[in-house]
């Protein structure tokens, strides 16, 4: 059976296989729950309704829209529920059938009905850029129960960089900005090598070590990365509330699906309009909507100090890698919401037009995924910086010493080296502490407002994520004999492997054992 590809979106879904006999990744549609009319893209659109939770039982995709459950104010309806997988905060969720529906379930439940039209056993899924550990935990427990065989992940910005077909030496900006979340990724297609083709494995079937070895890779490089909680269903929302402002209309589902339309419009057309009918009050309303007005409604809520915001982080960490944006030779326009020309316009201010291609927005993540059954894998950087705490005496408190910086690529070829005493008399054991550095302390509330779903930034302050602060993973060596101060006692080794893992060995430089051998301490970001 061929492989398949998922790329689950915010907004929409798109599904790919490879075909055997030409080589090439080809967009598949599914029967009821695709957009079937051509030329309209292969898109299952990302919507649930639940008929009953307890069972369950539920449709999904175009089905939604075909009976107009989209447009219905239904606590059973959900869309944009992508983005409630990867938040820290759930906010509220409704009760439906006696159950307690959350949005990683609404998730499972979605994805897990696709896959089963699937006939396959060999599935690769896309994962975004700047998504939480839980999300991939997510992905492999939606898997478990499913009779899949293998399962892999792949960045969704690399993949769109495979699927345009970019094959340049210079590197190549993917900026990918859809439904839920605004994704930039600098990365840089090396040559073929002879290393791992699997990118992340999450399951794999009988397979043995010399028949991995055989294949043939490309090596997809990403250089830096930068993602935003931003996409195009605030958009949507905006525009309803621009509406409720100036005319009093209220907000519902019909509403928010009328605002998309008239969005979706506007990238073909300067002005759009539909007709309301608002059954509450009986009143027709003539909804209408420029791009004058989109741009006015896009500065208001500062949409592209965002913008900027995001592409100064990504510049920065491209010059840590010697890469000026001058030196970026393409420009990949990913997702729905890089239809809209403000946006258009605003990516020409940092780049000629000449380097921006535009013709796979929905398409090319899904396709570039199946690119892994041609051998390539994926070379990675840490996107934050870790380190561990030590007591700074100076400050009279604890503080952070970095041990290994952003930026750095993983599988590590190298570990960092580690030489540490003991502080006290007789000390029993030496305990580390390892931290993520510099994390920006920001969360993501989402909640219903009316019957919309609603994310919500919160800002914080910039601080420090203790990994593994609890008494049971904090102590690192036990000494025998005891410790004492003036001397090193043990060696650390540090060293990222290729799933992120952060792993330690420890040896005791007294009697020279080795404490711990390739620990595993924590997965990284």
């Amino acid at each position: 059976m061929s492989a398949i590809a998922i790329d689950f979106g915010t907004s929409n879904t798109v599904i790919a296989r490879w075909n055997p006999i030409t080589q090439v990744a080809e967009i598949i549609r599914l029967p009821e729950i695709s957009l079937q009319a051509e030329p309209n893209p292969a898109l299952v659109p990302s919507l649930v309704y639940v008929v009953d939770a307890a069972r369950p039982e539920l449709l999904i995709g175009q089905a939604v829209r075909d009976r107009g459950l989209d447009i219905s104010n239904d606590l059973r309806f959900f869309r944009s529920f992508k983005r409630g997988i990867g938040s820290e905060v759930e906010g509220f969720l409704p009760q439906l059938d006696g159950q307690e529906v959350t949005f990683k379930q609404v998730g499972q439940w979605f994805l897990t009905q696709v896959i089963e039209q699937l006939e396959t056993t060999d599935l690769i899924l896309t994962v975004p850029v700047d998504s939480f550990e839980a999300y991939r935990h997510w992905l492999a427990g939606v898997c478990d129960g499913l009779a899949i065989e293998k399962v892999r992940l792949i960045d969704e910005p690399t993949a769109a960089a495979l699927g345009y077909g970019q094959a340049s030496d210079q590197p190549i900006l993917v900026f990918d900005f859809g439904g839920g979340t605004l994704d930039m990724s600098l990365v840089k297609l090396e040559a073929a090598v002879q290393k791992n083709p699997f990118g992340l494995i999450l399951k794999w079937g009988e397979k043995s070590a010399q028949d991995l070895a055989k294949q043939k890779t490309r090596t997809a490089r990403v250089l830096a990365k930068a993602g935003y909680n931003l996409g195009g269903t605030d958009i949507d929302n905006w525009i309803v509330d621009f509406w409720q402002n100036t005319r009093g209309i209220a907000k519902t589902a019909l509403t928010t699906r009328l605002a998309e339309k008239l969005k979706i419009e506007l990238s073909q057309s300067s002005q759009a309009e539909e007709v309301y009918f608002d059954e509450a009050s009986f009143t027709s309303y003539e909804l209408k909507l420029d791009r004058a007005q989109l741009m006015a409604i896009l500065k208001e809520r500062g949409f592209f100090q965002q913008l900027d915001k995001t592409m100064s982080q990504l510049l920065q960490q491209a010059r840590r890698q010697g890469v000026e944006p001058q030196d970026i030779g393409r420009v990949l326009l990913v997702g729905g919401t890089t239809q809209i020309p403000a946006v258009r316009q605003w990516l020409e201010e940092y780049f000629p037009p000449a380097k921006i291609s535009a013709d796979q927005p929905f398409t090319a993540i899904a396709q570039g995924a199946m690119q892994l059954q041609k051998g390539i894998t994926i070379q990675d950087f840490l996107y934050h910086s870790y380190g561990i705490r030590y007591w700074d005496r100076r400050a009279n408190r604890h503080n952070w010493h970095t041990l290994i910086s952003a930026g750095q690529p993983y599988p590590m070829p190298q570990p960092v080296e580690l030489l540490l005493g003991a502080s006290l008399a007789n000390q029993p054991s030496i305990e580390l502490v390892i931290g993520e550095l510099g994390v920006e302390n920001n969360r993501t509330e989402v909640y219903f407002e009316g019957d919309r779903l609603v994310t919500k930034p919160i800002q914080g302050s910039t601080e420090v994520r203790p990994l593994n602060d609890s008494p049971t993973s904090r102590s690192v060596a036990v000494l025998d004999p005891v410790g004492n101060p003036g001397s090193d006692r043990i060696k650390v080794l540090f060293q990222v492997d290729a799933q992120c893992c952060l792993r330690i060995t420890v040896q005791d430089l007294l009697t020279g054992q080795t404490l711990l051998d390739q620990q595993p301490v924590v997965r990284l970001q």
